[in-house]
Parts: C-alpha cells; sequence; structure tokens
C-alpha cells in the first residue's frame, strides 16, 4: 500500500562551547564528535561515541538512536519527552514518538473510536409525505476506493470503470416507513432483491410515490466496479428488480442520470451501445500544442484544475461524457429517443409532454472547465421528436472575474412550476460584465414551450442588480430575487405574472450580511406535478399569508420561527418558534402539501429537528390547530464520550470595537478553578465584510449539537484540549474600500483578541495555544504564524493556498488581479515570507487536490521555501486525497500527524514563557531574532552549531 508522503526539516541551535585547547566537551560537543554525527546522519550506521554516557552533554544523553533511525538528525528522539508523553491514565502517548519512514498510522483510540462510529442515516419523504426512507450509510471508504484510476478531464472526475463522477460515496441499504395515522413510524420494510455488497446511488421516488428508482453497482475482485445499472423497487414489498438489463444498458451518469416523466416512464442517460474501445493516445503527437490571443481578446481566468490537455483528451472526454438516452418504462419496454451527444441535463416539463434537454458540444476550451463550453438547449416531446432550439450559446472563455460577471445570451432556463410548460429565463444587458454600469442589467422573460409563429418572448419583469431567481405561486403572484455582492444589496420583487400592469414592488430590501433583519425565505409546497410553488396559508376568514422560514439570528443566537406574511400589509405573526432556553429547533420541511390548494392553517404539519448542546438531532411532527408533537427518530448518541461537552458561545471586542464571537468547547468534566488552564486549539476562517456593525452579528446557536466530523478539531476535546472553534475573523472593508488592504492588520488584531479572551477567561494557557485550519483557514494559519508569532506555540495548515502570486486572476473574494493590486497580493502571501515563520507548522495537503487555487504544489513550494530558512515545519501530502480528505486510512493518518503534532508543540510546549524551545533566541512580534544573555557561548559558536545541524534545548526542559 502506498504511504503518505512526509517531508520534515527542523533546525535548533547549539550554544555549548568547545575548549579551545582540547576540543573537548565543555557542556558541548567536539568538531570530531560533530563529524561523527553528521557521518551517522547520512550513512545510516550506528554512532559509537568513544565517551562515556554520563560524560556526554545533557542535550546529548537526550537522545537514543539506533541504525534504522539514524539516517538523518531528525530522529534523533527526546527520551525525556517519550517518558513524559502520558496520556489520561498515565500510559506513554504513541503520538508522541518519531514516525517511521513510511506507513499509515492511527490516531489513539479516543480520536479513533469518534470517527468510526456509524453515521446516521438520510432521510427523505415520499411525495404524499406518508411514507419515509431511511437511507443507510458506511462511514470512510478505504483508500483503494480513492486509488481506482480516474480521468481528469474538463474540470470532471470520472471513473472509468463505472462511467461516473469517481469518488462517489452510496448507500448500503434502503429502509421503508409508513407514517401512521399517529404521526409513528410503522415496521421498517428492507428493500430487498439486490445481490449484497451492493453500491446504491440517484434514490429517487415516482411522482405517485409507489416506485423507487436507484443504481446499483458492485466491486469486482481486481479493485474496478461494475457499470450502473438502473433499478426499481415497489414501495409497499420493498421488492427490488432491475429495470434495464445490467449488461444491455448501463447509465452513464457523469452528468446526468435518469429522470421520471410520469408515473410509471422514465429516461436515462446510457452508454452507447455502438461505444467501442477508449481512443489511445498516440505515441507522436500530431504537432505542438498551440494556444493563441491574436485577436487581443481580454482573457482572465482563475486557476481551474484537471482541464483538458490537447485533442486526446477532448476524444477521450467525449468517448465517455456521450450518452445515448432511453425511454423506459416500468414493463421493461425501451426505446432510444435523439442522437448520442454529451447531455448534462434532461428536465421534463410539468406537464410530462416536453423535455428540456441540454447539452455541451465543441469545439472545447483548455483553459476553462466544460461548464463553460457551448451549450446548446433544445425543446423535445416527452418520447424524443425535436421541437425546437432554444438556444446555442458559444464557448464562454471571457466571462470577467468581476463578482456577479456571468454568460452573455440566455441563462437560468427553467420550467415555469405553476404551468403545464412555459418557460422562463434571463438576460443580461450588461454583456455579463459586472463593472459596466447600466439599467436594467437584467431582464426575465417567459414563453411557452411552442409559441405561435411570430410569437415573441414577453417581459417577465427588469431588474437593476443581478438576477437570483424566482418563487412561483400562480398568475396572480410570484417573487423575484436580485442581488449584488459589491454592497451585499439584495432585493425581494412581488409581480403578478398575469397583470403586470399593476406594477412590481419590492418586499424586502435589505444587506445579505445584517443577519438580525432576515426574514426568512418563503417555504414552498409540492403539486402534484412533482414541482415546487409557494406555500400559501389561508385562515379560517378566508384570508391567505405566505409561510416564512427564518433562522431567527438575534445577538444572543439563533432562534428559527416561521412567520405569516401578509403579503399586502406587510404585517407578520409569529406561529412558531424555537425554544430557546435549552434546545436548538428548526423546520425541515412541510407535511401537508399533497393538495394543489391552499394550505388550512388548522391542517398545518412540519417535520423539524430538535437537539442541544449534548443531545444529537432526532426529528419531531408537529400537528396544527392542537400543536401536537410526535417523534420519529430516535437515533443513539454518535460518541457518548463526549455527550457531556462543555459548549458556551462567547463574545468579546476586538481593539478597534469590532464585536467578534466564537464557540468554546471544553472538555467534559472540566473545570477551570480545580484544572487550570488547558492547551488550546484554535480553528478557524476569515471571512469579508462591508460593515462594522454585521461583521459583530452574531451566527448560529449555542444550544446546537456538537457535531464532530471525520477532520474536526473538536476531535480533540477527547485529548483534553480546550477548542476555540470558528472565532470570527471579519475582514472588513467599509465603502470603497478593499477589505484585503487591511488584511494581515484586521487578522491579527482579530486573533489577538481572541486569545486574550480564552486567556482571560482561564481556560488556556498562554504557551500552549495552537492555530489550524483548511483551505483559507490554512492561509490564515500560515499568516498568523508569519505576524502574530507571540501568540500561537504552532500551527496545523490542511490544503492551503500560501503564494498569492499563483492566483494571479482573483483569490477568494478578491477580484482585483496581481497586476491591479501588487502589494495586496504580496504582503497577504506567507510564502513571502517564510524566513519569519519561527513557530513549528504541519503542512498537510491532498496530492489531487482540485480545488482552484489550491493546486498542492502551494504547500510543496512553501515548505521548501521553509526549508531553506531552518524553519521546523513538517509536510505531508495524503495520494489520491483531494481538496477535502476521504480515504479512512489518510483521515487516520492526518489525525495521528496533527495529534503527534499537537503534543509535541502544544502540550509539551514549555510553561514559561522564558522557555524558549530555541536557545539562545526568543522571538518578538515581527519575528525577528534577538540574542540573550543565557546562550552560554559567544555568537561566532552559534553560528558554528547551526550550520553543523545540531538540536539545542535549555537545561530547564531536560
Amino acid at each position: 500500500m502506498l504511504a503518505p508522503k512526509v517531508y520534515r526539516f527542523s533546525v535548533l541551535s547549539c550554544s555549548y562551547p568547545l575548549s579551545p585547547v582540547t576540543g573537548s566537551w565543555i557542556g558541548g560537543v567536539s568538531t570530531f564528535q560533530r563529524q561523527a554525527l553528521a557521518f551517522t546522519r547520512f550513512s545510516g550506521l550506528p554512532l559509537k561515541l568513544r565517551k562515556p554516557v554520563h560524560s556526554l552533554p545533557g542535550w546529548l544523553r537526550g537522545y537514543s538512536m539506533d541504525s534504522s533511525r539514524a539516517h538523518s538528525m531528525h530522529n534523533l528522539v527526546p527520551i525525556a519527552s517519550i517518558e513524559e508523553a502520558k496520556d489520561g491514565n498515565g500510559r506513554a502517548s504513541s503520538s508522541l514518538e518519531e514516525p517511521e519512514s513510511s506507513g499509515y498510522r492511527l490516531p489513539p483510540a479516543d480520536i479513533r473510536k469518534i470517527v468510526d462510529a456509524p453515521p446516521t442515516p438520510a432521510l427523505s419523504f415520499s411525495p404524499q409525505r406518508d411514507k419515509i426512507l431511511f437511507l443507510k450509510r458506511r462511514s470512510l471508504p478505504p483508500l483503494s476506493d480513492l486509488a481506482r484510476p480516474e480521468e481528469k478531464l474538463a474540470g470532471v472526475r470520472i471513473d472509468s470503470n463505472y462511467n461516473a463522477r469517481s469518488r462517489m460515496s452510496f448507500y448500503t441499504g434502503i429502509g421503508i416507513h409508513k407514517l401512521m395515522d399517529d404521526d409513528t413510524l410503522g415496521p421498517e420494510v428492507e428493500v430487498s432483491g439486490f445481490p449484497d455488497g451492493a453500491k446504491i446511488n440517484f434514490v429517487s421516488w415516482s411522482r405517485d410515490g409507489q416506485h423507487l428508482s436507484f443504481s446499483i453497482r458492485f466491486d469486482q475482485e481486481d479493485n474496478t466496479s461494475s457499470k450502473l445499472s438502473l433499478w426499481v423497487a415497489n414501495v409497499e414489498t420493498g421488492q427490488a428488480r432491475p429495470l434495464t438489463g445490467t449488461t444491455e444498458f448501463n447509465i452513464n451518469a457523469v452528468f446526468d442520470n435518469f429522470v421520471w416523466i410520469d408515473d410509471s416512464t422514465v429516461v436515462v442517460c446510457t452508454i452507447p451501445s455502438s461505444r467501442g474501445e477508449p481512443p489511445k493516445k498516440p505515441l507522436i503527437p500530431s504537432g505542438p500544442k498551440i494556444q493563441s490571443n491574436e485577436e487581443e481578446n481580454i482573457v482572465q481566468v482563475r486557476t481551474y484544475q484537471d482541464l483538458l490537455k490537447d485533442e486526446y483528451d477532448a476524444d477521450l472526454f467525449d468517448y465517455y461524457s456521450t450518452s445515448q438516452l432511453l425511454w423506459v418504462r416500468l414493463d421493461g419496454t425501451t426505446k432510444a429517443i435523439g442522437p448520442p451527444a454529451v447531455y448534462t441535463s434532461i428536465d421534463p416539463s410539468p406537464d410530462g409532454k416536453y423535455l428540456m434537454v441540454s447539452s455541451i458540444h465543441r469545439p472545447y476550451s483548455f483553459i476553462v472547465p466544460c461548464g463553460r463550453f457551448p451549450k446548446r438547449i433544445e425543446i423535445w416531446t416527452s418520447d424524443g421528436k425535436f421541437v425546437r432550439e432554444i438556444c446555442d450559446l458559444p464557448l464562454a472563455e471571457d466571462i470577467p472575474i468581476a463578482f456577479n460577471s456571468v454568460r452573455k445570451g440566455m441563462r437560468s432556463i427553467r420550467w415555469r412550476p405553476d404551468k403545464p410548460s412555459s418557460l422562463y429565463w434571463a438576460e443580461t444587458q450588461d454583456g455579463g460584465d459586472a463593472k459596466v454600469e447600466v439599467s436594467p442589467r437584467d431582464i426575465v422573460y417567459t414563453q411557452s414551450a411552442e409559441p405561435l409563429p411570430g410569437e415573441e418572448p414577453e417581459v417577465l419583469h427588469k431588474l437593476d442588480l443581478r438576477y437570483g431567481g424566482i418563487s412561483w405561486s400562480d398568475d396572480s403572484l410570484a417573487l423575484v430575487y436580485e442581488s449584488w455582492y459589491k454592497t451585499r444589496r439584495t432585493r425581494t420583487w412581488i409581480i403578478s405574472p398575469a397583470n403586470r400592469d399593476q406594477g412590481a414592488c419590492i418586499l424586502f430590501d435589505r444587506s445579505s450580511e445584517d443577519v438580525y433583519s432576515d426574514p426568512g425565505s418563503p417555504m414552498l409546497r409540492r403539486t402534484s406535478a412533482g414541482t415546487y410553488v409557494l406555500a400559501k396559508i389561508r385562515k379560517a376568514d378566508g384570508s391567505t399569508f405566505l409561510l416564512l422560514n427564518g433562522s431567527g439570528a438575534t445577538p444572543e443566537g439563533n432562534v428559527p420561527f416561521l412567520d405569516l406574511l401578509d403579503i399586502n400589509t406587510g404585517e407578520k405573526e409569529r406561529i412558531w418558534e424555537s425554544d430557546k432556553e435549552t434546545y436548538y429547533q428548526a423546520v425541515a420541511a412541510l407535511m401537508s402539501d399533497q393538495s394543489d390548494e391552499d394550505l388550512d392553517l388548522d391542517k398545518l404539519k412540519i417535520l423539524f429537528s430538535k437537539e442541544s448542546k449534548t443531545e444529537n438531532p432526532q426529528y419531531f411532527l408537529q400537528s396544527w390547530p392542537d400543536k401536537r408533537i410526535s417523534q420519529i427518530t430516535n437515533f443513539p448518541h454518535p460518541y457518548p464520550q463526549l455527550s457531556k461537552l462543555q459548549k458556551e458561545m462567547i463574545r468579546y471586542q476586538r481593539k478597534d470595537g469590532v464585536q467578534l464571537t466564537a464557540t468554546l468547547y471544553l472538555p467534559p468534566g472540566y473545570d477551570a478553578s480545580r484544572d487550570g488552564p488547558l492547551p488550546t486549539l484554535v480553528w478557524s476562517y476569515p471571512g469579508e465584510f462591508k460593515s462594522k456593525e454585521a461583521a459583530g452579528q452574531v451566527r448560529g446557536s449555542p444550544n446546537e449539537f456538537a457535531g464532530i466530523g471525520s477532520t474536526s478539531p473538536l476531535l480533540w476535546l477527547a485529548r483534553g484540549f480546550a477548542i476555540l472553534s470558528g472565532p470570527t475573523i471579519p475582514i472588513i472593508g467599509e465603502g470603497d474600500e478593499e477589505a484585503n488592504d487591511r488584511f494581515v492588520e484586521q487578522l491579527v488584531a482579530s486573533a489577538e483578541a481572541a486569545v486574550d479572551e480564552v486567556v482571560r477567561r482561564g481556560v488556556a494557557h498562554p504557551n500552549k495555544i495552537a492555530i489550524g485550519g483548511h483551505s483559507y483557514g490554512a492561509f490564515m494559519t500560515a499568516n498568523l504564524l508569519v505576524h502574530a508569532p507571540h501568540l500561537f506555540c504552532c500551527g496545523v495548515a490542511r490544503s492551503g493556498a500560501y503564494n498569492r502570486t499563483l492566483t494571479p486572476f482573483g483569490f477568494q473574494n478578491e477580484e482585483r488581479t496581481l497586476w491591479e493590486a501588487t502589494s495586496t497580493y504580496v504582503e497577504m502571501s506567507p510564502f513571502m515570507l517564510a524566513n519569519k515563520i519561527k513557530k513549528p507548522l504541519l503542512l498537510i495537503h491532498g496530492e489531487e487536490d482540485n480545488n482552484p487555487g489550491t493546486l498542492t504544489m502551494q504547500s510543496d513550494r512553501f515548505f521548501n521555501a521553509l526549508k531553506g530558512h531552518g524553519a521546523l515545519c513538517r509536510l505531508v501530502l495524503l495520494p489520491f486525497e483531494s481538496h477535502g480528505y476521504s480515504g479512512r486510512e489518510s483521515i487516520m493518518h492526518l489525525l495521528w500527524e496533527s495529534d503527534r503534532w499537537l503534543q509535541k508543540f502544544c502540550v509539551n510546549s514549555p510553561d514559561n514563557a522564558h522557555d524558549s524551545k530555541i536557545s539562545g533566541e526568543n522571538e518578538n512580534v515581527e519575528g525577528e531574532k534577538i540574542a540573550t544573555a543565557s546562550t552560554g557561548g559567544d555568537s561566532n559558536q552559534e553560528k558554528e552549531c547551526e550550520q553543523n545541524s545540531f538540536y539545542s534545548m535549555h537545561r530547564s526542559s531536560l
């Protein structure tokens, strides 16, 4: 088995002087002995010293060596640190031992048990809301799943064995429960009929709720997978059967897969039966690879990955993504419809008479992913007869990088959910360029699927911001959304689709950052056609209201709610609200939306979740008018060993007056007055804001359950850490100011405020605070070790980008280019200040990271820069892993690496600020070295020892 690639480097200076006469020990080591150690370092042979061990200086007596570990100086392991590293039961902690040169490792059992806990099933409700599916899942996949060959084409990763997106998760089983009249669950009916070991994907209900469709695949002996076959199950009996032959027709799920068009018919994307073997890569290319911009177009693109590289890649992309659409009935009748093409979506009209078919075609691009390839949208009849072409959009390589820039031409083409077969879409009036000032900016149109000759599209609404979608009710009511990122402005319009002369009016006009003013989102109900429209609630007096589902952000935390909204007067009435004291409750779905009429308030039924700090989420039904509550799930606690953890949402202030928040987690049973301060892990992710007021608002709830994912920092609660999770790191740019022009200043100020608060509370030891983050949080981590080394003892950075000049056309929420904001790009790049990092830094990255901007090369080059300046650092590259990590071996190993790093450089960090890890050196805020009187030797001797890469520790640390 492959092992993670681990690179490590550390240099600590020696300060023991030598005798100018004899060259013997004076608390130090002779030139001969240094040479012996250097020989051992490179030869891998055991070291034999002439001096007895008791005559060696303390720093060398503290190390053990053997021939298997003596290949490099970093494998000199402090015996004292191993002996002193104990777990909660007084046993030695294996995480502190220096790692072997290869092989995957396991974290301590208290972390491993949490990660391996069985996952909670996913839930799915039938269209009639009378049955519930429990979709069963496995825990982490083995690395062998990720190791399967995959094709990286046009921004898509394809498993060539089963002809779908690679690394697909799956369900292992399906349980069906009836929802009884008393709102309890009936006994489980297990879906059966397929062989053991089947991997289930794309589970969907038929429109009448009588059948389930899903795909099945199997692992084969050579670590490949079978193709995907389409199965159907009877919901009453649970009996499943293949709907298409497992070898005659196989699903092509690179883009779309299958869709119900009525109660008994499915349209399936299949692998063309005429498809032969995949194209072979020519041994000799037909010519050089050429890209040209002789037209002098301005084309700015972000750092997309997995792009097409040549014509062979383009042929391979066509080979795997081309589908033949197949019309399949439940009785087994099949018919091919349309020609083979690269179909990306199949969308039936609400009445089932038409199909909106989207496909992409050549010419392809080598600089943008397939989402920007030429796109054709057509209307067919449901049995595959061509009706008309809606649009054929050209290749879109030149979409500006400014936020809110979009593709030219028709976009967001959808079926009206309240009509049998009417379309609506938006068209930009600014050429797709957000920097162009124009009014209106977007126009929304509507038209029937088969317009009469000469019939033009109707203008539905004109917008000055960027179009964001429509919620439909009927001809008398629809809500149109628009927003603009630069100002964070968002507006909701009320329109009357059939009476546009009445004029539109604004329902909501607010800042998207202002969570306290969020009125909630209108809830939708399902129609008999399977579409979703605005849910109107009718009272006994005949008055109707919209139903708003809101998160209920307040200065004390989120308190979700349901409001009735009178759109004529704007008045609201609260009909449901979460508990505020102990529990966090949130509405998940409407359960009384089976009819096509307005919903009677007295017959309203909702599904909501309920959780607390220590109780995992369960689902409940609540029915009006008596508001009776029934619990329908009873999932076990996923990690009972942490069921008594302590959680508190804390508030504090940055020195510029900005209010900040964080969630503080403490181990079960911890008492600050009794147990004293703890080693602390701070884990965060910066965010951009346009105002100090919005940045200071509280988000989240103190009563939410502490969900712990497989790579969560909360895992270290089981290791006795305090965890400061998500401390807000607002980067604010008010008015015309760009937030990132003061990135470092605001980043450091936010971190200082967070550290000061946990130290003030007595829960964090000031010299034992580690910083960590993922992606942009990793970028944050490296920057804090550069600019605020006085705050943190070490860092853990996962899948980050550290050199912003490698993302020259924007990153995160920065829309200026490198050439427009050169100083900002450079100053924000910790790579440029690698010589300033003096605290231990662990870098972790997936070798197959395909996230734009976070190429694996970012960590590799950053590590080399750190190593080139003698920083104590370690780089772990995880084979087959992408931007997030999923393989069990990978996750266990990264947890082992992280735990080892935290134990070694946080838990065992000196209690006293004067006990520096680096002999003769302390660090000021700017990271500069300051010589101290405790070196025990002159500067020349210190430099000599530095050049020989010798470890040194203060006597007080031995």
